[in-house]
């Protein structure tokens, strides 16, 4: 007879937004007529940047040829696209990322969900709460915790992001093996200080820890005051791997691309105290179950690094932070409190009321699609997180839509 991981059976009843999908979808079959304007998933609604557009065509055409034809790529990505980020990504800003320590990926939300693989199944595991649902349940599945009761998973390490504590936790209480971070953070829009890091750095090379830090919308980042990459600060890269994206930050949500960057100095440790390369690992875990993203696709992410390439997509991003900046305006006007817009390209508002009961009011009142704070955890109960990916229009549209209806 064959069995199941029964871990599986631990997950709540759907992916968040899976579940969001299928209200829409019931909703908008009741009421066919009804516009509506969806600003909850973070899915991009600009083009790709023309750089990329005229790298990719040049790509495909390279495809078409028998001299230029590229069959298999390497597991890790093409040396020109893994030199490009880490010049421009990283030794520019002063921390020390060499390209052979930079993995190529087809999505941050891949690697997110599958680097913990590479460890123990009794790691303790902190998690922030609110939090990216893809770090709670791919340790779910893995078999890291116990039961879900009373909001939250057994065996599990909670970090409360909450106003009171401006949205970054405070470091654990009890002992810890691995930690998720992500800042600028989803959902809540917050960021991170350079002191507030260091301050997890240490702690990690206190206890042998090992930081998952998610800086998938570091390219929002306005305050220069702000880290954009955990390696500019001291000993991250003996504790701290890192993932980024071009979903959000030129727009290759449907075209994917992203990367992942594992130190040669990140260690951890067998049963007897030895300890062991994470990127020997990492790589071999690519290697094995990772065929590499193609190569039309790398180049056109190559081309996010040309000096056209840098000018769009700041202003690709330039026009979500405007969007976030009129949907901040319209909750300042209605009373309602919120953080981030400012360095990140979501609004996580106080909704005054259940999440999953605002959700269905501002559907039904408004049109208008959001995400409630209560799918991203215990913490994030009252809460809803507002997207700013959406056209100018859109957002004015539903922004007026808001305030007549909640006035």
């Amino acid at each position: 007879m064959l069995h199941i991981n029964e871990h599986y059976l631990k997950l709540q009843a759907s992916y968040l937004f899976s579940d969001i999908a299928r209200r829409v979808a019931a909703f908008q079959e009741k009421h066919p007529e009804r516009e509506i304007i969806k600003m909850g998933i973070g899915d991009v609604t600009n083009p790709l940047p023309p750089a990329c557009i005229q790298a990719f065509h040049q790509a495909v055409d390279e495809m078409a040829s028998s001299e230029s034809f590229r069959g298999y790529g390497p597991e890790q990505g093409y040396s020109f696209l893994r030199e490009a980020i880490a010049k421009h990504d990283f030794q520019s800003r002063g921390a020390k990322v060499d390209a052979d320590e930079i993995f190529i990926s087809d999505g941050a939300k891949c690697d997110t969900g599958n680097i913990q693989e590479l460890f123990a199944l009794d790691a303790r595991v902190a998690i922030p709460d609110p939090v990216y649902p893809v770090y709670l349940d791919t340790n779910v599945m893995a078999g890291r915790t116990g039961a879900f009761q009373d909001g939250r998973y057994q065996g599990l390490v909670y970090l409360d992001s909450t106003a009171e504590n401006g949205y970054v936790p405070s470091l654990p209480q009890e002992p810890v093996d691995l930690i998720y971070l992500c800042f600028p953070n989803n959902p809540t829009g917050s960021t991170i200080t350079k002191a507030q890091l260091q301050t997890w750095i240490d702690y990690a090379r206190e206890h042998k820890a090992l930081i998952l830090f998610d800086a998938a919308y570091e390219a929002f980042i306005r305050d220069e005051s702000l880290p954009h990459s955990i390696y500019e600060l001291d000993g991250a890269r003996e504790v701290a791997i890192e993932f980024r994206s071009f979903s959000k930050s030129a727009g290759f949500t449907g075209t994917r691309c992203a990367y992942t960057v594992v130190p040669k100095d990140c260690m951890a440790y067998d049963r007897e105290g030895k300890a062991h390369s994470l990127h020997a690992l990492w790589n071999r875990r690519h290697s094995t179950k990772f065929n590499g993203v193609s190569y039309p696709v790398q180049r056109a992410a190559e081309a996010v690094y040309s000096e056209q390439g840098k000018a769009e997509c700041r202003a690709l991003i330039d026009d979500y932070l405007a969007n976030a900046r009129l949907i901040a305006e319209a909750m300042d006007q209605l009373g309602y409190a919120h953080v981030g817009g400012k360095n990140a390209p979501y609004i996580w508002v106080q909704s005054k009321r259940d999440s999953w009961e605002f959700f269905d009011a501002l559907l039904e009142q408004a049109g208008v699609v959001c995400t409630p704070g209560a799918g991203f955890g215990k913490c994030g109960q009252g809460y809803i997180r507002l997207s700013a990916f959406n056209s100018r229009a859109n957002v004015e549209k539903a922004m007026e839509r808001i305030a007549t209806a909640f006035k």
